[in-house]
């Protein structure tokens, strides 16, 4: 059986990350189109993929019209800008991989759904953490009794001091409006996986969180609009020259540093980007309003109970996970495993292998799983083997609106 076809909607940092993998497994696929209003970016794709001029495009919507010549869509848009071409690629008859989250509001994302399921085509999320060697190991030692019957859960996403300067104070996650708020860009991954790990339904959800920190009022006396400019930088732990300079002199090429400036960097690229950029802004001066820490409690049927924590302030690393069940206790931190046996008073230690703490690496090897199985069930016709599918999806997004919904208006919301 011949490899699929896949087109590409968006040729950002994701877009390019999966069209990357097909190219390292043309047995598994071939992107024969792109959209991209970018040049830089669309360029990049058309000549690594040697797709053909006609199957160049700098408009999704242009593409979407053009006879159907592929057998799916990656669609890799913003936050916001995915309801549309979901929609319109599902009635060409595109089998679909979205990238996560669906979309800013509830009914956007029921209205993807039923659009989907209306026209009968693959639809697949880029809930990667589903994917990692990690949580199906995880998940099949909590199948086979490990820890007895599941209690409850602590989950904490340790977002990262530097990450969240980056993606969410100056970057383009930084603003509800813009973007989404941040427990669903962020952190919908996890309630995902929350929901996924303990699998039955969510009952209600309680949330508190708000934007302490990275705000005028908390601004250095002395401090300047833009760290270039900043006399007391060198004291700042969220300097874009330590950010970003420091980073290009220790060698570092790729991510956080990519999204300053397109083609070859240089440090005179980057300069120029803090200097005229967003990511050149003080933290303490940007138009961010996403909070920087929150913690949502969960109430699942048969009295399973569940506590998130997402926060800024750490180091970046892996995430961290605590199982409380009635024969064990687990422990992880997106690598390593550890199981208390209640009954022999022993712990043994499964290491999965997994580098989830590098976001730089694929998730934890989340993003290969997620397009091998995207890509299998695509050649096979095995809808089982993408895991994130359409009615998933849905459960677990309606559960982070009700958990934003329950902080916004201090309230336990029922599901």
């Amino acid at each position: 059986m011949p490899a699929c076809k896949v087109i590409v909607a968006g040729a950002g940092g994701r877009g390019r990350a999966y069209a990357n993998y097909i190219k390292k497994h043309p047995d598994e696929g071939t992107v024969v189109g792109v959209a991209e209003p970018i040049d830089f970016r669309r360029e990049t794709v058309a000549t690594r993929h040697n797709i053909p001029a006609e199957n160049v495009f700098t408009d999704w919507v242009d593409m979407a019209a053009a006879p159907k010549f592929a057998d799916a869509v990656m669609i890799c848009t913003q936050d916001a800008m995915h309801t549309a071409p979901a929609i319109a690629f599902a009635e060409k008859g595109y089998h679909i991989l979205l990238e996560k989250p669906m979309a800013p509001t509830a009914d956007e994302c029921e209205r993807i759904v039923a659009a989907v399921k209306k026209a009968g085509v693959l639809f697949a999320v880029c809930h990667v953490l589903r994917y990692t060697r990690y949580t199906q190991t995880l998940k099949n030692l909590l199948a086979s009794g490990a820890v007895g019957d599941i209690v409850s859960i602590q989950h904490l996403e340790p977002v990262g001091y530097w990450h969240q300067a980056h993606a969410f104070v100056r970057g383009p996650w930084r603003n509800t409006a813009e973007s989404s708020f941040m427990l669903l860009a962020k952190s919908c991954h996890d309630i995902d996986w929350i929901h996924y790990i303990i699998g039955t339904k969510c009952k209600s959800v309680s949330s508190f969180g708000s934007l302490k920190h990275f705000r005028k009022e908390e601004a250095p006396e002395g401090s300047a609009e833009r760290c270039l400019d900043c006399r007391i930088e060198p004291t700042c732990p969220y300097s874009a020259k330590k950010i970003y300079l420091d980073r290009f002199e220790d060698g570092l090429r790729g991510w956080p540093l990519s999204p300053l400036a397109d083609g070859e960097l240089t440090m005179e690229k980057l300069t120029d980007a803090l200097r005229t950029g967003p990511f050149g802004r003080c933290v303490y001066a940007c138009d961010n309003d996403v909070v920087d820490h929150q913690v949502v409690n969960l109430l699942f049927e048969g009295d399973l109970t569940a506590s998130f924590t997402m926060t800024a302030f750490t180091q970046m690393r892996g995430r961290e996970t605590r199982i409380f069940g009635t024969r064990g206790e687990l422990r992880s931190d997106s690598s390593d495993i550890e199981i208390y046996d209640y009954l022999t008073e022993t712990t043994r230690t499964i290491d999965t292998k997994a580098t989830a703490g590098d976001i730089t690496g694929g998730h934890g090897g989340g993003d290969e799983g997620l397009m091998h199985g995207f890509l299998a069930a695509l050649n096979t016709g095995e809808a089982s083997k993408v895991l994130t599918g359409p009615d998933e999806t849905l459960e677990s997004h309606l559960i982070t609106f009700a958990a934003e919904r329950a902080r916004v208006e201090n309230r336990v919301v029922d599901l």
